[in-house]
Order: structure tokens, then sequence, then C-alpha cells
């Protein structure tokens, strides 16, 4: 039993190795580069997206601040006028507004902490792409036929040209 186990694992590894071969690995890491700027172009268009949101919602904090100060202009009118049914309206309409204020804050110190992290992660994927595109170039330059020519840098001379070389040579030689 153990034989045939071990056989079927050489036989797994030998198949494995054979679709390495296979498979052209300038294709895979160009399939690669892609997926990876793709990833990175959601990531910018996600920190575009959070930004404005945290701009919008600064402007709604602004606007609460705004309502809140013509609130307590009204409140210091009806307090002063002793309208405390109209002013007791006025101080509910003004915590409702508070609290939706400090829920703005809030969110908006979310949506920063949010930033920050994608900031650090586009990044980090900045980096890898950097990364993988080098890598790519070298493996494309090193499959250019002139530069893995041969052995040792050697390039790679096919037995015609060393033909034709010789009878050159010969010739020369004959006219000296």
């Amino acid at each position: 039993m153990a034989l045939v186990t071990r056989l079927s694992r050489l036989f797994q590894a030998d198949f494995h190795a054979v679709l390495d071969r296979i498979e052209e690995p300038d294709l895979q890491l160009r399939q690669a580069v892609r997926e990876m700027q793709f990833a990175l172009d959601q990531d910018k268009q996600r920190l575009q997206l959070l930004r404005h949101e945290s701009e919008q919602l600064g402007r709604q904090v602004s606007a609460t601040g705004d309502r809140l100060q013509s609130l307590d202009e009204e409140l210091d009118i009806c307090l002063a006028a002793k309208q405390d049914d109209l002013a007791r309206d006025l101080v509910r309409r003004k915590l409702a507004a508070e609290k939706q204020q400090q829920r703005t804050r809030e969110r908006i110190e979310t949506r920063e902490l949010q930033c920050a992290a994608l900031v650090r992660q586009i990044d980090e994927h900045t980096q890898q792409l950097t990364s993988m595109k080098q890598k790519l170039e070298l493996l494309v330059s090193s499959e250019d036929p002139l530069s893995s020519a041969g052995c040792h840098g050697e390039e790679v001379i096919r037995g015609e040209e060393i033909e034709i070389a010789l009878l050159r040579e010969k010739q020369r030689r004959v006219k000296s």
C-alpha cells in the first residue's frame, strides 16, 4: 500500500512539474500585475469616495452649527419674553441638533480612520505593484533572444553561419 501511495505522489509531482513548465510565467506575472493595478485603482476610488463623504459630513456639521446658533438666538428671545412653552420646544430641537452634530462628528472620525488605513494599504499595494513590474521587466528581458542566447553570455550561432564564415575566411586567405 505504501508503494502505491509513493508512486501516486511521484506521478502527481511530475504532473505538477509538467504543468508548471507548460504555464508561461511571464503571462501569469502580467495577469498578476493587471489584477494588482485593478485592485489599486479600486482602492484609490474608494479613498476618493471616503474623502468626499467626509467633506459632506463636514458641511453637515457646519450647517448644524448654524442651526444651533439660530436656535440659541430664538431661545434667548423666548426666555426674555417668558414664553416657557416655546422655549421647551426650542430646547428639544436644540438637543436633537446637538446629538445629530455629535453623531456626524463621530462619522467623520470613522471616515478619517478609514482613509488613513486605506492610504497605508494603497502605499503597500503600490510598492508591491512596482516590485512585480520590475520582476516582469527582468523576466521579459531575460527571455529576450539576444540576452539569453547561450551559456556564459555567448550568442547561439547556427551551423550554417559557421560554414559561411569559414568559406569567407578561406577566400580571404587565398586572395592574400
